[in-house]
């Protein structure tokens, strides 16, 4: 059907609303917005499904959120009752319509006769990964955006294991979803409101149980375990002042209740700790950025903190910045806190005389190689999987049945990481509580996380990486981006910035071909990713975004010195837009 006959079905409709009828009424002129709602359905990928808010079928709505969550009820009910009995989990953030598109989905799959646990109030990710292997469900949903824009909503599917549900399953739920063609067909609706729900735990509405404070306890009971210094905190907590911020989101609660058990002082910043789905103390609620930890870092220049903490709105990213050598706060990127907190993590544990012999750590292919020697040292093995934090959560998984190594860390450059096996998915509640142990240990010791970091980069060089993004827009952005990652895989690329290309991996293919012609098979899923391997430690990745029309560009260097290697990076970057007129 033509999107603007489906536009104008829409507007017929007697489900929408009001203000869905009058936002769709504004664009009867405007061809290109029918198309861009339109045109195409909201994709449902590896990662769940992501986009703006609005009326469309290209849009996050209640009636998208319905249509997949329906098409995750037919893929559980295939499973069989006992399935049906497990149920579903059911967690959501601060952000715009994330309660009622919870409540929408605890509805659908009610209606389906599935159970249900549903969150009184907003939980992050690892709560929710956590709920869904504690409570033994089938499968989780999670309502959020990450650390996208206030406009964007999303929906994240998790499988049994409490990691993102598997490309396979996926692949099942996404054909259910496909063969749901009406997004107004009708399901059995109780009248939940956001009040009914609020501080309920407990309470039952039919195959909907609401959960909360009890299920909170043993989710900290379980991180409360992995501590490693519990001493030197005890030591040095009523000087280590650190200075937190939720940005808006749901990490408020779980994160500062960790820090207070350990009796950290903790300062927050006032103006971001109530939610706020508009975000509007930040550009955006992403710690990645430095603009989003701003306020967080003159709080702590005015309090004297040591530490500067921040989560994004699901809680399952954690920026931070340090004070360095001249007393200045300075950010710290995902890679640098990653290989902080392994090294934090394995240090430890040799020291304790509780390491395995068959220590593992996961990272994806686009993180830095720096963990790899570090890692080395430590006599621990490092295990490279595709980005997605579902790959790092297959690969513990995998060792619990085999135990042929013994997980000790997972993490990616994109500010995510993971130690234990409580969950499957980033945990910045448990990120947030080892960094500030760390700090507590290194000023212990006499030194302090930046000391410690210049430590690591004198040893084994100055290894630097940055992620650069190239967005596209309009109902064909797909395809734009589409074009250039074929244009780069099709392209003769022998050097970067004078650096011979020894290898290059096609992930698509499974095949990595070296600088002699000798070719060898990927082992990893097979993915729309091309890693070309450097001289000197180097290398470049190009791959599209699993959520959105972005292509990603990876680049990372090794010199003797951060200032040379920033320049090298710089240019790198340099030959790579102009070749592809990015």
């Amino acid at each position: 059907m033509d999107y603007r006959d489906i536009y104008k079905n829409w507007l017929a409709s007697g489900a929408l609303t009001a203000d869905e009828k009058a936002e769709l009424s504004a664009i009867s002129d405007d061809l290109n917005a029918q198309k861009d709602r339109f045109g195409a359905e909201l994709e449902f990928g590896t990662a769940g499904m992501r986009g703006v808010l609005g009326a469309g079928i290209n849009r996050m709505n209640t009636y998208t959120v319905a249509r997949a969550t329906k098409g995750l009820a037919r893929y559980i009910i295939g499973r069989g009752e006992d399935a049906m009995r497990r149920g579903v989990v059911v967690s959501y953030d601060t952000r715009r319509f994330s309660t009622e598109f919870a409540i929408v989905s605890a509805e659908v799959l009610n209606s389906f006769g599935i159970r249900v646990y549903l969150f009184e109030n907003v939980r992050p990710v690892p709560v929710c990964s956590f709920a869904i292997r504690n409570l033994n469900a089938v499968a989780g949903i999670m309502i959020t955006a990450s650390h996208n824009p206030k406009i964007y909503n999303g929906y994240k599917v998790y499988g049994e294991d409490g990691a993102q549900m598997s490309p396979e399953d996926t692949a099942v739920v996404v054909k259910f979803i496909e063969e749901e063609k009406d997004y107004f067909a009708p399901y059995k609706k109780i009248g939940i409101t956001e009040s009914d729900i609020r501080n309920a735990d407990g309470k039952t509405y039919e195959n909907i149980t609401v959960i909360g404070k009890s299920l909170d306890e043993r989710y900290f009971a379980a991180i409360e375990k992995l501590m490693l210094s519990e001493d030197a905190v005890r030591a040095q907590r009523d000087k280590m002042k650190i200075v937190y911020t939720p940005i808006h989101g749901s990490g408020y609660m779980p994160v500062t209740t960790m820090l207070e058990r350990m009796g950290m002082p903790v300062v927050t910043v006032p103006e971001q700790v109530n939610p706020d789905p508009d975000f509007s103390t930040v550009r955006v609620p992403n710690p990645e950025e430095a603009d989003a930890l701003s306020m967080a870092v003159a709080l702590a220049k005015k309090v004297n903190a040591a530490v500067v903490i921040g989560t994004d709105p699901d809680c399952d990213r954690m920026g931070v910045a340090v004070r360095n050598d001249k007393g200045e706060f300075v950010l710290l990127n995902g890679n640098q806190t990653g290989v902080l907190i392994m090294d934090y993590i394995l240090r430890r544990n040799r020291d304790k005389g509780t390491l395995p012999k068959n220590a593992a750590v996961v990272k994806t292919i686009v993180t830095t190689r720096l963990a790899n020697v570090v890692a080395k040292d430590y006599g621990a093995t490092v295990f490279d999987v595709l980005t997605g934090f579902k790959f790092i959560g297959e690969k513990i998984k995998e060792w619990e049945q085999t135990h042929e190594y013994t997980f000790m860390f997972g993490f990616e450059e994109s500010y995510g990481c993971l130690s234990g096996t409580h969950a499957r998915d980033k945990d910045a509640v448990v990120a947030s509580m080892l960094f500030a142990e760390l700090a507590c240990f290194e000023e212990n010791e006499g030194s302090s996380v930046y000391d410690r970091l210049q430590k690591i980069y004198k040893e084994y060089g100055y290894f630097l990486e940055r992620a650069f993004s190239f967005g596209f827009t309009g109902i064909d952005a797909m395809d734009k981006m589409n074009k250039i990652m074929n244009d780069i895989r099709t392209s003769d690329i022998s050097s970067v910035q004078g650096k011979k290309v020894l290898a290059l991996s096609d992930y698509l293919t499974g095949v990595t071909t070296k600088c002699d012609g000798t070719k060898e098979k990927i082992t990893l899923p097979k993915s729309n990713v091309l890693l070309y391997t450097l001289e000197n430690d180097c290398w470049m990745c190009v791959r599209p975004s699993g959520t959105e029309p972005k292509l990603k560009i990876y680049l990372a260097t090794k010199e003797d010195s951060f200032d040379s290697a920033e320049k090298d990076l710089a240019a790198m970057k340099d030959e790579v837009v102009k070749k592809f007129n990015l």
